[in-house]
């Protein structure tokens, strides 16, 4: 370790109460940790007064909503705040041997080695992390040749991550990156972090932009990693659910500064902190009542505005003068589990949770709400790719097909709501697209209030219905609502344009009343305000809600909401699943919500008696009400959905996933007989040669397409079972 300067063990004083731990099992320390910007508005705090401790060998979720400052925490751990950031306060690291480092005396050249070889990271975005033009493998052998590693050793423990974390070495060490899909990239990079064994891993939302299947699929692989390499995990995430089982201590973030900390079972069993209690009610849950779930009122604070004593206090329902004026230091609640907060002695009485008191009774059979009226009607819809081919490729063969939809039947109808589930590349956001009419299918028929849109596209035939009032009425709300606002326009004016162009004798005066209204009844006053901004200056959840208003000016039918919430901290997404079905009240609109996540689709679905539809590689595999499916799932994926879809019951214990194989087959050649039998553990021999059919009459009722849903005289049961091999 003689490449550190040796400091002793910081002595600053802290407001988080000691450790019951001994001093030999902290291996980080942060002390006074302070992050700001200047700025021209005034200075910008991003970490205020953080004191933690890191135990060895233990795996700490850091969670809080976005904005919290929760990467800022991870960037100070490594002084890392990039400039024009300021990081004061002490961080010390207690290697297993060896004195204390005192990481923000280090010089550049010694936090480079500390980095990588004792103290490694694991950012979000898997794709940005690598090199597109070298491959795979010259990025392990990169990252040792940079801290003098033994190449042979390295590729040794190279071949050996990767197999734990279940890939091939030798094919995905000859790969590029775009050569791999998401999944296998975030396994890769957690390979690479841990190529040099270091000794804690700092992972920054690092399953972020996963479905749930591979999210609840890497957590069970960070566990087994951290057990067999005895490493120390500190996991930042804004999903409380998702931590909480893989947690030994969970730490909650609010407005830049610690609010809980606590062993996992402490804080889930017994939350302490209104904040803490409220985040736990705002989170979608396949469990809880839908009734029970409820948004955090008002909205995080300006970094360069936070308020005076509790941070907390403008959205807490116990807030008092105390706590207006002075901020409150951490009380013991256990010996694990201490809170920041006055009325901590109070919290669990004032703000019950859903899931403290009795569950919904179980009910045996759901129905939905649909009227009998069909707006958009797909008859056998398929939808092929041809993938791109280089020059010489293209001289050689011919292109290569995704069956992205195939042989797809469903009815969207009026006052409807259908929510489509699956991991990417199903086939959900080139479903929608068809359905409003936004993508041509190969074969098949998409039909508008009865008549057939790309005939009436096209001109042919005997038609009644414009093609434009067809794209007027069916519209869509994109899942990142920034890249769909033209950055240099205001608000008012993004909005006005639809109106201009679709509702041309509409007055100016009438068309900014229109707009003002609309804001207001969104939450976004003063309306005068927010329509002089630009998209910049406004939130994640702000701009979701101008692009859904801009989706419902024209009064549509149809409202395709391709993962709308998806990019909305778990806190916001109940907020802005309920105002989309207020707005549908209010307009009478339909919606075809698509999501990755199944806790989103229950909530979404289930409140106004719509259905879920599960897709898998192109087909709907399953269909019913929502509560039906959620309650009584049928289909071996929809299970395997309901298996990775976290919950706050701590006492449950999540198993083995009940699926062979974690990553999907390639649609370009997708399994024959039922696509799901190559990752179904009850598959059959008659499952790899005939295909079931979506049973149970019209989608309306609950359409399963599974031979075991049939009858026990169906030939399946007398069919030999079939080892998977993957």
């Amino acid at each position: 370790m003689s490449n550190y300067n040796i400091t002793s063990q910081s002595q600053n004083d802290s407001s988080l109460i000691e450790s019951p731990r001994n001093d030999e099992s902290v291996i980080m320390e942060m002390r006074g940790a302070n992050v700001s910007f200047d700025m021209d508005r005034g200075e910008s705090r991003v970490l205020h007064d953080v004191d933690l401790d890191i135990y060895r060998d233990e795996i700490i979720g850091i969670v809080g909503e976005s904005g919290s400052g929760k990467s800022m925490l991870a960037s100070a751990l490594l002084d890392a705040v990039v400039k024009p950031g300021e990081l004061s306060g002490s961080i010390t690291y207690h290697p297993e041997e060896g004195d204390t480092i005192d990481i923000l005396d280090l010089t550049e050249n010694q936090l480079k080695r500390l980095r990588w070889e004792e103290i490694a990271m694991v950012f979000q975005g898997a794709q940005s992390s690598f090199n597109p033009t070298i491959s795979i493998r010259t990025h392990f052998e990169e990252t040792m040749r940079a801290h003098d590693y033994n190449i042979e050793k390295g590729m040794d423990n190279a071949h050996e991550l990767l197999s734990d974390l279940y890939l091939q070495p030798d094919r995905v060490l000859d790969c590029y990156p775009h050569e791999l899909s998401g999944g296998m990239k975030q396994r890769v990079l957690i390979a690479l972090s841990l190529v040099l064994e270091p000794s804690v891993l700092v992972m920054d939302e690092p399953t972020a932009a996963l479905d749930l299947l591979m999210q609840r699929s890497i957590l069970q692989l960070i566990e087994n990693l951290q057990q067999k390499y005895d490493l120390t995990v500190i996991f930042i995430t804004h999903d409380l659910p998702l931590v909480a089982g893989l947690a030994d201590r969970l730490a909650v973030m609010y407005a830049f500064e610690l609010v809980e900390i606590g062993s996992a079972d402490e804080l889930i069993r017994h939350p302490s902190h209104p904040y803490t209690r409220a985040l736990l009610r705002a989170v979608p849950n396949l469990e809880i009542p839908l009734s029970e779930m409820s948004p955090i009122e008002g909205s995080a604070p300006d970094p360069v505005n936070v308020p005076r004593g509790c941070s907390y206090h403008p959205r807490c329902p116990l807030a008092d003068a105390q706590c207006t004026d002075m901020a409150p230091s951490f009380d013991t609640v256990t010996d694990e589990h201490q809170a920041a907060c006055f009325h901590w002695e109070e919290a669990e009485s004032e703000i019950p949770l859903a899931y403290e008191g009795d569950r919904a009774e179980e009910i045996s059979n759901y129905e939905g709400e649909q009227s009998e009226n069909h707006v958009v009607s797909m008859q056998d819809v398929e939808v092929y790719f041809e993938q791109k081919q280089g020059l010489f490729q293209s001289l050689f063969a011919d292109p290569d097909e995704v069956h992205a939809v195939d042989g797809i039947n469903l009815d969207i109808y009026e006052n409807d709501v259908v929510a489509l589930v699956g991991e990417s590349g199903c086939g959900k956001t080139t479903l929608g697209k068809t359905a409003i009419a936004a993508q041509r299918p190969t074969n098949g028929s998409i039909t508008y209030r009865g008549q057939d849109v790309w005939d009436i596209k096209d001109d042919v035939g005997d038609t009644t219905i414009a093609y434009e009032e067809i794209r007027r009425n069916l519209q869509m709300v994109h899942q990142d609502p920034g890249s769909s606002l033209n950055p240099n326009r205001k608000i008012k004016a993004s909005l006005e344009a639809p109106l201009k162009r679709w509702k041309s004798n509409m007055g100016q005066e009438d068309r900014q009343a229109r707009v003002l209204s609309m804001l207001e009844y969104v939450g976004m006053a003063p309306p005068e305000d927010y329509a002089q901004r630009y998209p910049h200056q406004l939130s994640g959840g702000e701009k979701q809600r101008v692009a859904l208003i801009r989706a419902m000016l024209l009064n549509p039918d149809v409202i395709l909401a391709d993962e709308a919430v998806s990019a909305l901290d778990v806190s916001l997404r109940v907020e802005m699943m309920d105002l989309m079905l207020d707005l549908q009240d209010l307009f009478d609109t339909s919606y075809l919500f698509i999501s990755h996540n199944l806790s989103n689709a229950r909530y979404f679905a289930g409140k106004s008696g719509g259905r879920i539809g599960v897709m898998y590689l192109g087909e709907i595999v399953e269909i019913g009400p929502a509560e039906e499916i959620i309650k009584n799932p049928q289909h071996p994926y929809t299970k395997v959905l309901m298996w990775s879809t976290t919950d706050l019951d701590i006492d449950t214990e999540s198993g083995d996933p009940p699926i062979e194989g974690i990553d999907i087959p390639d649609p370009v050649n997708p399994p024959g007989g039922c696509r799901f039998h190559t990752r179904c553990p009850q598959a059959r021999e008659i499952c790899k040669h005939e295909t079931p059919s979506l049973g149970g009459g019209n989608d309306l009722d609950h359409g399963v397409s599974c031979f075991r849903a049939y009858r026990e005289n169906h030939p399946y049961w007398g069919s030999e079972k079939i080892e998977n091999d993957l």
